[in-house]
């Protein structure tokens, strides 16, 4: 793999946790923000695409009822107004 050197700030506070992590994981400062970047990217790709999945059923089941935006706006507020429990 291929790796390019990058700087940047933190504050010495967080600096200090980062490091008592890595120490703890037994890793080098690197390799800690390495897994930290990438679990952030993965998790933030993954919401991301739920949302999308999220959305794309709500527009093809609103298209299936052939409701409206308003229609839509209107059920959610009917909804929230008087929630089935």
């Amino acid at each position: 793999m291929q790796t390019q050197l990058i700087n940047f700030t933190i504050p010495k506070p967080l600096l200090q946790v980062v490091d008592q992590q890595a120490a703890q994981e037994m890793k080098t400062r690197s390799e800690l923000l390495r897994d930290a970047v990438r679990s952030y990217l993965e998790r933030r790709i993954i919401l991301s695409q739920r949302w999308q999945d999220i959305l794309a059923y709500g527009s093809k089941k609103a298209r299936s009822l052939n409701l409206k935006p308003q229609d839509v706006e209107r059920l959610v507020d009917d909804y929230r107004a008087n929630p089935k429990t």
